[in-house]
């Protein structure tokens, strides 16, 4: 297995994203470890094209971008919803359903007006996922990766204003309200020993596990 130095209390991190959303979430979930965080898009750096087809691919496009670019360790995030009527779309494509400049609300629109046209209006046809892939990837080229997954259902409308993305139409499995309707503690749920709620909280968790230094 790929070994990369744990990180430690004051250990600088660039997290490799541009979007604000996903940044105060990875913010939160670190705040415990004491880590100095920095975005890519703090930084200056450029957005890579995301070109692969699986969510690792892009995840290390990012990662390996943001550390040789930074020149320090760097964590990318790659993650989407996918939803079972529509043979797992948007996928990887997550982001570009909400078109340029995002919107979201037109992302999630296009989501129900898929699944309308599929026929999908049952709870049980409205199965969805929202999964993650982290990579921590040092500048010499060594990287790892972490996966997370949460099922849910998709309901409509949309409700909360928490969270962002595709947030408001998810409810989790075992749940009863959207992650658009979560507190972010309620959401990420996530503690040492505990696997957390959402996709990128259960990834976190062993991310933690495996490369936070507990001493």
């Amino acid at each position: 297995m790929t070994v990369i130095p744990r990180l430690r209390p004051g250990t600088r991190l660039c997290i490799a994203t541009h979007n604000a959303g996903k940044l105060t979430e990875f913010r939160e979930l670190f705040a415990p470890f004491g880590l100095d965080l920095v975005s890519a898009g703090e930084l200056g750096l450029p957005e890579p094209e995301e070109t692969g087809t699986t969510f690792a691919q892009n995840a290390r496009t990012k990662a390996h971008a943001a550390a040789s670019g930074a020149n320090m360790l760097a964590l990318s995030d790659d993650s989407g919803l996918c939803v079972d009527a529509l043979g797992g779309d948007p996928g990887v494509y997550t982001a570009d359903w909400a078109g340029v400049p995002r919107d979201f609300n037109r992302a999630m629109k296009r989501v129900e007006d898929a699944l309308q046209a599929a026929g999908a209006n049952t709870p049980g046809q409205r199965r969805a996922s929202f999964n993650a892939t982290l990579c921590l990837a040092h500048p010499d080229g060594r990287d790892v990766l972490y996966v997370g997954r949460c099922d849910g259902t998709l309901i409509w409308p949309p409700r909360g204003e928490m969270g962002h993305g595709y947030d408001p139409m998810f409810m989790p499995d075992g749940h009863d309200i959207t992650f658009g309707e979560m507190a972010a503690e309620t959401k990420h749920s996530w503690s040492p020993g505990q696997q957390g709620l959402s996709h990128r909280a259960r990834a976190f968790a062993q991310f933690v596990e495996n490369q936070i230094d507990h001493a």
